[in-house]
């Protein structure tokens, strides 16, 4: 049984805002692509808004979506980064980043209306992101003898597999990218192939 080869994320850093009792909170959605990446935006987000109370977040990594934190900075347990964090699940989300920036409006919002208040500005600015859907894919290199190379360009076109680089000689070497859930089928049929050796590279 074939596993679901996409996924949902963000391509731009987007921005919300929200406004509950005179505290402001300012939303930004970011695409990420792993824990040193989130790290460094952290540390950019609390340097331009050093003035403000709060810096809480969430984020979810991965094409299955395993990798995962949330932290509510300093607000009570469970008001700020699990609500935010929802909203990365509603919104069937992975690879982003989620930061909620809040200004103290000196009017306490209760735990209530703290999680609705990370909710809402989660949310206003995935709203504004432009969500793009992507597959999961795999890349091989390839060699072969020349005289194959019309057998390999056929099954290329069968499994709709893209040239990255290529070599051209007595031995011939390309690079392949493909769809995970053809990856299998694909090797399967170009082991075939006389003389012909593959390599796995990497999923991306």
């Amino acid at each position: 049984m074939l596993f679901d080869d996409n996924y949902r994320t963000i391509d731009s850093v987007s921005k919300g805002i929200y406004k509950e009792k005179s505290s402001k909170f300012i939303s930004l959605a970011i695409p990420v692509m792993s824990e040193t990446e989130v790290n460094d935006q952290l540390k950019t987000i609390r340097k331009e808004y050093y003035d403000a109370n709060h810096h809480c977040y969430a984020y979810r990594l991965g094409f299955d979506k395993l990798i995962y934190r949330h932290s509510d900075d300093r607000e009570p347990s469970g008001t700020a980064g699990r609500p935010i964090f929802g909203q990365i699940q509603s919104f069937d989300l992975t690879n982003v980043l989620v930061v909620v920036i809040r200004y103290f409006g000196g009017t306490k919002l209760g735990v209530s209306g703290l999680i609705n208040a990370y909710r809402q500005a989660a949310k206003e600015a995935l709203q504004e992101a432009q969500i793009v859907e992507k597959t999961i894919n795999e890349i091989y290199t390839l060699e072969f003898d020349y005289n194959s190379m019309n057998e390999i360009m056929r099954i290329l076109r069968i499994y709709n597999a893209k040239q990255i680089e290529s070599s051209y000689s007595v031995r011939c070497q390309l690079k392949v990218i493909l769809r995970k859930n053809d990856a299998l089928r694909f090797i399967e049929e170009v082991v075939k192939v006389k003389n012909l050796s593959y390599r796995y590279l990497q999923t991306q």
